[in-house]
């Protein structure tokens, strides 16, 4: 990437070739959130012109010769805005929420300020607001969280697919691509999803694949079996299985002559790679290559 893109995206002098690949960036969500967030502030009136001419104005009384040079002036101006970004904004960002993430292959056990619990499943992150914790208990969620939840104010879950509301209670949430599930295990979950709310008892879900809601039951008084080191599916497409394989392997996955779209019932281990090949395969009727990191699942017919 060009070193001049921050400073062109600022001053909107990107092409749409230049925007898209800026977009691509691991620097872009960065700048986005810090920029997000200081809207937020409100910093003392500065006229950047009006500084500009005192300065020139000033030199002038010394007998000094000043050359004007409006690059350089537009410069300042950009490294101005981005040191209002960098110090202000990160600030008020730093401290205004508190974010966890997972890897893949990898869990954590996150505890509340109201000592609620939360375990993150693999690649997977949640944020909240520690400091307005008190008045609103909400927490921002990608990816799929288990909730021990304290009884208490309300507490919702947001999601890009749709927002789980309860009391206190013990429920899972998953949001992935095409894929959003809210599983109760204790109490009484709400699901608002496309403006319509869905009541969730004890042992009901409510399932959304590639935008279809989808019947689904869950085991009361219980918990995801992901917890318990399995991932278990019951009339699951079969690529979903396998991104979840991924996430819990770390693993790349290819497959040729396979209806990724079959369903797929039944159950994979978290922790031993071959015997969840074979739980995969065997009901699926397919077979698979295990190289390094690298997993191709083929049909019988495949050459």
């Amino acid at each position: 990437m060009q070193e001049n893109y921050l400073a062109k995206w600022l001053n909107n002098e990107l092409s749409e070739t230049e925007l898209s690949e800026f977009k691509k960036s691991d620097a872009y969500a960065t700048y986005m959130k810090i920029l997000n967030a200081s809207k937020q502030l409100e910093a003392p009136n500065f006229d950047a012109d009006s500084a500009y001419e005192n300065f020139k104005n000033a030199q002038d009384i010394q007998d000094v010769k000043v050359v004007p040079l409006r690059p350089f002036k537009s410069f300042l101006r950009v490294a101005a805005v981005i040191v209002i970004l960098l110090t202000g904004s990160y600030f008020f960002v730093n401290s205004l929420d508190e974010s966890y993430s997972t890897q893949l292959a990898e869990r954590t056990k996150v505890v509340l300020p109201d000592n609620s619990k939360i375990i993150l499943n693999a690649d997977s992150k949640i944020s909240f607001s520690e400091k307005k914790w008190d008045k609103e208990r909400n927490v921002a969620l990608t990816g799929e969280a288990f909730f021990k939840v304290a009884k208490g104010k309300k507490f919702t879950v947001s999601t890009e697919a749709g927002t789980v509301s309860v009391l206190g209670t013990q429920f899972n949430v998953e949001n992935r691509a095409d894929f959003f599930e809210v599983t109760c295990y204790e109490g009484l979950v709400s699901v608002l999803y496309k403006n319509k709310e869905q009541k969730l008892p004890a042992g009901t879900s409510f399932l959304v694949v590639n935008g279809k809601i989808m019947d689904d039951t869950a085991i009361k008084n219980g918990q995801p079996s992901w917890v318990n080191n399995e991932s278990s599916f019951k009339s699951i497409p079969l690529k979903y299985v396998l991104a979840e394989f991924e996430r819990q392997y770390n693993v790349k996955v290819k497959t040729e002559n396979v209806d990724t779209n079959q369903l797929f019932t039944g159950t994979f281990s978290n922790t031993a790679i071959k015997i969840a090949l074979e739980s995969i395969s065997t009901p699926s009727k397919i077979s698979y290559k295990l190289e390094g990191e690298n997993v191709l699942f083929y049909g019988e017919d495949t050459p």
